[in-house]
Order: structure tokens, then sequence, then C-alpha cells
């Protein structure tokens, strides 16, 4: 084994069950590395009995925590990045080798964790309540928030562990447990992350099975959590079909759920726009991440008059792209997940020419020994005229299309012209357009830039979107709310008893 996977606690095979102890009575899951193709380790899933003895440990550790002071629960998470800060390197790499994106973006992802765990310290003295003005006398009305419970917290491939720190910082400094199902094409960054939560938990004293851990490898763990009533809110990150049937069987219970599902984003370029400013955006929303983040720019809608310099810039720096190993510093884009995700994108690209589009570059498999493991592409530049049927759906590959448009009520109207509502742009230099795009009347996502790109989220603001996204907010902000259960009081400090409303009832009439 490598030193740094060592240092990580991953060997060659690991448990994938933790709830204060290691365990895990399940078939193997083999994880092959997308960079080469090479089989990295393998991970023992988790048996029913397994998430039955999990979850009892977990809702054991959520009666002791919720007891525990919120500046105390602080400490825990301040430590947590302070382990973070210390295997960063070690833990960038592993992102790196298990999810494919270039080392520079899983270092970022680290960053994210360590922020977001400063967030939460500083959270951990802020969950305020309110004092509110009754209307009877001698009364005082007030609000104040509780723990919720086990907080069941599903992944995906793409944020292997950033997505899981923006749920679980916030959930444990709120007083909650967290139960973790990841994706079952990463497993091994759960579980390196999950040791260096145990050792920060045999330094606080804090209950590990605080953070458990539940590795499956199919949908039997994270269905078992969505039909769990004892787990009162579940925070999902995958498709929109994982998220509806999931939200289905959540609601059904009358369970809470935060729901980060599919992006289909889209950046708007006016013609007053710097180009320079847009296409570098652009660049990045779609290449970042192999295409593969929620938050990647799928469509730009270019005024027309601009729409051919916009479309031969990107070319030019489409044809500009290092594509290789990811470890290597010069590399801008590394392999898809795996081959399914290239069958994916190649039969989306047939489709596209199929349904009237046209491609302008890329999109084809790379193969030699330079690309070793059959999930290496040539991201994918079309031109199309609006949101075709494909163009409407979500391919999570390094597909970009452009359109164009002639008044700027009509590039919103396309920009919304989508079942999902994620994260949105507009390159302009025009006050009004900008202003109309935030607006009311202008984009519907969750998240509105102007002059910013679709990607690259900070901890601060909360993360999500509308429609077909889910709905739900993680990370920063007030989304703390969410992990809550919010609880109004009345306090009487009177001999008398007054009703709300003035209403005089029996005796009192």
């Amino acid at each position: 084994m490598n030193t740094w996977l060592t240092n990580l606690g991953i060997g060659r095979k690991n448990p994938g069950v933790f709830c204060g102890e290691w365990r895990g009575g399940g078939p193997a899951l083999e994880n092959v590395s997308p960079v080469d193709g090479r089989p990295l380790a393998s991970v023992q899933t988790a048996t029913e009995a397994d998430c039955a003895e999990a979850l009892q440990r977990a809702h054991a550790a959520f009666d002791r925590w919720r007891l525990t002071p919120a500046p105390v629960r602080g400490e825990t998470l301040r430590r947590f990045g302070i382990a973070l800060r210390e295997r960063k390197p070690d833990l960038a790499r592993l992102v790196s080798v298990e999810t494919g994106k270039i080392l520079a973006e899983a270092e970022g992802e680290v960053q994210e964790m360590i922020d977001i765990c400063d967030f939460a310290v500083g959270l951990s003295r802020q969950l305020y309540g309110l004092t509110i003005a009754s209307e009877r006398p001698k009364h005082r009305l007030m609000e104040q928030w509780h723990p919720l419970g086990v907080v069941g917290v599903i992944t995906a491939f793409n944020f292997p562990v950033a997505v899981w720190a923006w749920n679980s910082a916030l959930a444990l400094v709120c007083g909650d447990a967290v139960a973790w199902k990841p994706s079952s094409k990463t497993p091994l960054c759960s579980v390196a992350v999950t040791r260096l939560a145990q050792g920060v938990c045999a330094e606080t004293g804090a209950d590990p099975a605080l953070f458990t851990l539940l590795i499956g490898g199919g949908k039997g763990v994270g269905e078992r959590l969505a039909a769990d009533p004892k787990v009162p809110l579940i925070s999902a990150t995958g498709s929109c079909e994982m998220g509806l049937a999931l939200a289905r069987q959540v609601h059904g219970r009358l369970g809470r759920t935060i729901l980060e599902l599919g992006g289909n984003n889209a950046v708007i370029v006016t013609p007053s726009a710097s180009l320079d400013l847009a296409v570098r955006a652009i660049f990045f929303g779609a290449i970042g991440t192999a295409g593969q983040r929620c938050t990647s720019t799928r469509r730009v809608i270019a005024h027309e008059s601009i729409l051919h310099d916009v479309e031969r810039r990107l070319r030019d720096a489409y044809r500009s792209l290092r594509i290789g190993n990811p470890l290597d510093a010069r590399t801008t884009m590394g392999p898809l997940i795996d081959v399914n995700a290239v069958e994916t994108m190649l039969q989306a690209i047939t489709r596209l020419k199929s349904e009237g589009g046209r491609v302008l570059c890329g999109g084809e498999r790379l193969t030699g020994s330079e690309w070793p493991g059959d999930c290496y592409v040539t991201p994918c530049l079309a031109e199309v005229p609006g949101n075709l049927p494909l163009v409407r759906e979500e391919t999570f590959a390094p597909v970009l299309y452009v359109m164009p448009y002639r008044q700027f009520d009509e590039a919103i109207a396309l920009n919304n012209d989508v079942p999902q509502g994620l994260s949105s742009a507009v390159f302009t230099n025009d006050a009004r357009e900008a202003e109309e795009f935030l607006s009311v009347c202008g984009s519907d996502c969750g998240i509105a830039n102007v002059n910013v790109g679709t990607s690259g989220a900070e901890i601060g603001g909360a993360f999500g979107g509308e429609k077909s996204t889910g709905g739900g907010r993680e990370s920063g902000s007030d989304a703390w709310k969410t992990y809550m259960r919010r609880q109004t009081n009345t306090i009487n400090y009177s001999s008398e008893l007054p009703l709300a409303q003035g209403i005089r009832f029996g005796v009192d009439a």
C-alpha cells in the first residue's frame, strides 16, 4: 500500500461500517480508480444487522450529545478542522485518485471541509432563538431550537467528502448525530474521513458513534435510512430519479428532506459582457470535475450578435485543454468516474445529432497509454437552436450546449425552461439586465450570479435549488435551522389566565 493511504488508515481490506467500532459483514466492495483502472482496496459493506446496530448506537450517542452545551460541541468540530488541515495533502490525493478530479480541485474540496468546520465553531455560539412581544399582559412569547435526532446523509461520488461535511458539521454542532451513506463509487474517502473523526472523538471524549458510517453496495442502506421513522431528516445528493423515490418514502412517513439533485445550469452572455471573463467562467464551469458537478455549466445562452465569437473563444480554450492523470499539476481535466459514464456521454452526443444539434469539437473517447482505464474523453462543445429535448435533461458529463437569443427576456425564458433549477449566471455590464436577472421575473434557480459562473459556491451561502433540483439548503447562512426543531413557548408570570385574541370563556365570560 502507498504510504499516504496508510496514513489515512486505509488497508487492502477495510470494514465499511463504523458505529463507535468498525465492522462490516456484507459482501466486499472492490474499488477501482478511474485514473488507471487499477484496484485500490476493498470495503466490507453493511448488512441489515450492521445497520440496525449502528443506528441504535447513533441514537444512544444523540441522547447524550444533545445535552452537551453547543460551544462544547463546537470544540469537537474545531479539532476536526485541525485534523483535516494536518491530513489535507493525503486526503486530497485520495479524493483525486478515487474520483478522477484534478488534485487542485481535490484540495479545494478538503478546504471546503475545513471552512465549514470553522463556520460550525462560530455557529456553536449563535444558535439564537427569539423573544416575541405577547399580546397578553405579563406573558413572554419566545421561540427556541432543539436538536432533531439522527440525521441521515447520503452523498454522491463527485464530492465524496465536502457535501458530507456541509451537512455533518452543521448537524453535529446543532446537537444531532449523523449516519452517513456514501456513494459506493467512492467508499475509501468516507472510511478515511471517519477514521479522522474517530481520532478527534478520542481526544474530546465525544461518542464516536456520532459519526456513524454505513457503506452499501446497492440501494439497501439508503432505503433503510429513508424508511426509518427514527431518522427525522434525510439529506441526499444524487439524480432527480433517486431523489423523487427517496422523497416519496421519507415524506410518506412525514419525515424531512434536503434534496440536492439534478442541475442543468445556464450562463447568459449579453452584448455588453466582458467575453474574456465570461469564457473563463464558462470553461471552468463546463470542464471542472470533468463536467460532473451538480453546478456544472451545461448551457450557454449567447446573444446572436456575439454567438460565433463566444463559440470561437470556447473552441480555442477546449483545444488548449490538457487531459490526463489528475495528479499531474499540468492536467486540466481528468477521467470520468467510470466506463458507464463514458458510454452515457457518447450516447447523448449521438442523440444530440439526431435532434438537430451540431458538434463543434470534442466528444470522443481517448485511448492509448496516456489515458489508461477507458474513462477519458474529450469534452464536447455543441451548437443547438434552443432547449432541445436532450438539452432539457442533465447529461452528467462534459457536454456544453451553446444557443442564441435575441431579446433579454427570451434569454431568461430559455434559462428557466428546464425542469431543474440549481445554478445560473449572467454576464453583463448593463445594470438593468443584472437586476432583472436577479428579480422575481428573472432566474428561477436557487443560485443566481452576476459576472460569476455557475460553479464554485462558497460555504457562507446556503446551497440548493428549486423545481426538480429538490429543494432544501445545505451549508451556510441559516441552513442550520433545518437540522433542528423549532419550539414556540408562552410563559405566564401573572396570577391571571387571559386568553389570546381577547377571548372570554366559561367562568371568565
